[in-house]
């Protein structure tokens, strides 16, 4: 029988991990296309024909100018006014890594009008961290994608993943409406500022690994769900950690979300 969930997964241009996403996806009962981004950008009406869209994480453009910068503009002015039909029409946007970049620099995140309020900047190490990290979920969060995830351990690899707010106004209305999803969770940073390096790969403020819209339709995530799609993925799957991929649990609140809703 074919579900409701119906992904257009966007390729090309340095993007990297569409393949593994796809999977995600279709592994927990949806349906995906993959897509190269110039054809959404030549037919942005294409939109309509799905209901979850997603930026996966990769290198797009280079990272050239900041990472993700260059997607997020072509993006937003070939097919910003479908962009925000999509929203408005309750469907969900996902973006990983490079592709949650792009989300908060074209101006879908936190708020889903094309107005940058925060950025995703060289991590405070400043080099490439390619690590297992473990997150804590937000209870509170409307995100429809961490529903019921208290704690998750994801892969992070990136080297422009420090979430930094415009200013503390910002972040107080991130942090009022509940908006952080995931935050990296470990022991505390001496003087108690925080999760300690390299707990907090990336030195995020507040230590926020995720953040989605007030609607919980939008979410971004540095980490990488689609890289733990099975549980042979995990260093310690000889020790026992489940039966499947963890990664898994954000796709399947989407699909069940749509399945539901659609």
């Amino acid at each position: 029988m074919v579900g409701k969930t119906k992904a257009l997964v966007l390729n090309g241009y340095g993007i990297n991990c569409p393949v593994e996403t796809a999977y995600a996806i279709k592994t927990v009962g949806g349906s995906a296309d993959i897509m190269h981004v110039s054809e959404l950008l030549h037919k942005p009406k294409m939109l309509e024909n799905y209901n979850f869209l997603v930026l996966p994480g990769g290198f797009s453009f280079g990272d050239d100018i900041a990472s993700g910068k260059v997607l997020a503009n072509r993006i937003r002015y070939k097919a910003g006014k479908e962009l925000l039909d999509f929203i408005s029409r309750g469907k969900l946007i996902l973006g990983i890594c490079n592709g949650f970049q792009a989300l908060v620099k074209m101006g879908l995140l936190p708020e889903p009008d094309f107005e940058q309020r925060v950025t995703l900047t060289y991590n405070e190490s400043g080099k490439f961290e390619d690590r297992w990290a473990r997150l804590e979920g937000n209870p509170k969060s409307p995100c429809i994608f961490t529903r019921g995830v208290a704690s998750i351990p994801l892969p992070v690899r990136h080297g422009e993943g420090r979430f930094i707010p415009a200013n503390g106004e910002v972040l107080d209305s991130i942090v009022k409406d509940e908006l952080i999803a995931l935050k990296y969770s470990g022991p505390s940073a001496e003087g108690g500022s925080g999760v300690a390096y390299p707990w907090n790969p990336n030195g995020s403020i507040m230590d926020i690994a995720g953040i989605c819209d007030k609607s919980g339709q939008v979410f971004g995530l540095m980490p990488h769900p689609e890289a733990y799609n099975h549980r042979t993925n995990s260093p310690c799957w000889a020790n026992g950690v489940g039966s499947e991929g963890h990664g898994l649990a954000l796709f399947r609140n989407a699909v069940e979300y749509l399945e539901k809703e659609w």
